[in-house]
């Protein structure tokens, strides 16, 4: 692949000319598009337990937001990492195989979308606390030393980042600690990332204030992009302003539908809040990347992609 500098790292020419003076848009959910095709999701692995017994499921569904007019497709390996796969008796050669495969099947479902446009693949890495699946990614503080998450992210990123996305995105992200981790084991691997924190209000979901969160992506050449995602919309509002403002970066924005998750109950409740209106906001306050998470399907991706094309 042709490459162009943005912030010092090797970045698709295309992508960085989006960067720089559009928008792009991203998927939505993995794991309620697998949910509405009929994949029961309630074990530790969630969406990563297909890339093992069902990839083509996986394919599918990033097929269908694609279709829908989605620029980027956010891999299946948020919950992917070589201790949950080793819980299910998977070891390490067959973990990486299937981090590997997370990124081929985004690649296979740009394939088969066949768009005039062009079509990326973000290849997720999602926090510690997903892992654990205890619904510790929304508190971080997991008692662990930056080090010792480093040494934790580091294999799976150099797995991922051989398997050739065009970005990493380092998602969902709850503190400061793991995203200083994140942006040490980031060093040296030659792919770019954008770094997202999941927020409420002014303050990261372990209770930091987003400014200095924001600050510590200011500071590293290869975060292309900095922001939040699996928040509410409403939460959006307020970071996108301020990440643009701290870093200087283009800023990601992918929240929630709106609906609250119940870690006890592991339901949704509420109702949606997420409006193709609040998108062009975003973009003027400094958003390049512009999608959804968690209860976002591809009907709300089409709306959102229908907002940012429009002339």
């Amino acid at each position: 692949m042709a490459s162009a500098s943005v912030a010092g790292m090797s970045t698709d020419p295309a992508l960085a000319e989006a960067l720089a003076d559009g928008a792009v848009v991203l998927d939505g959910g993995m794991s309620n598009q697998l949910a509405a095709a009929g994949h029961d999701l309630s074990d530790e692995l969630w969406s990563a337990r297909l890339l093992a017994e069902d990839p083509e499921a996986v394919t599918e569904a990033h097929l269908a937001y694609f279709e829908a007019g989605a620029d980027v497709a956010i891999t299946a390996s948020y919950q992917a990492t070589f201790e949950g796969f080793a819980r299910r008796g998977i070891g390490r050669e067959g973990a990486a195989g299937l981090l590997a495969l997370s990124v081929r099947c985004a690649r296979e479902a740009a394939r088969r979308a066949r768009a005039a446009r062009p079509l990326w693949v973000a290849a997720s890495v999602g926090p510690y606390g997903a892992m654990l699946a205890d619904g510790s990614e929304y508190r971080g503080r997991y008692g662990l030393t930056v080090s010792e998450l480093e040494r934790f992210h580091r294999p799976r990123m150099e797995v991922l980042a051989a398997a050739g996305p065009d970005v990493l995105a380092l998602e969902t992200i709850p503190d400061t600690d793991e995203a200083e981790a994140l942006l040490r084991a980031l060093r040296g691997l030659g792919v770019p990332a954008w770094l997202s924190y999941s927020a409420a209000g002014d303050r990261t979901r372990a209770g930091g204030p987003l400014e200095d969160a924001f600050a510590l992506a200011a500071r590293a050449d290869e975060v292309v992009a900095v922001g939040v995602n699996c928040c509410t919309p409403e939460d959006a509002d307020h970071a996108v302003a301020l990440a643009a403002r701290v870093t200087g970066k283009p800023v990601v924005v992918y929240p929630n539908s709106g609906e609250t998750w119940d870690v006890g109950a592991r339901a949704w409740t509420g109702r949606s809040t997420f409006t193709s209106g609040q998108v062009t906001g975003w973009r003027e306050a400094g958003a390049r990347l512009i999608g959804g998470c968690c209860r976002v399907g591809p009907e709300t991706i089409a709306s959102v992609a229908a907002a940012l094309r429009a002339p």
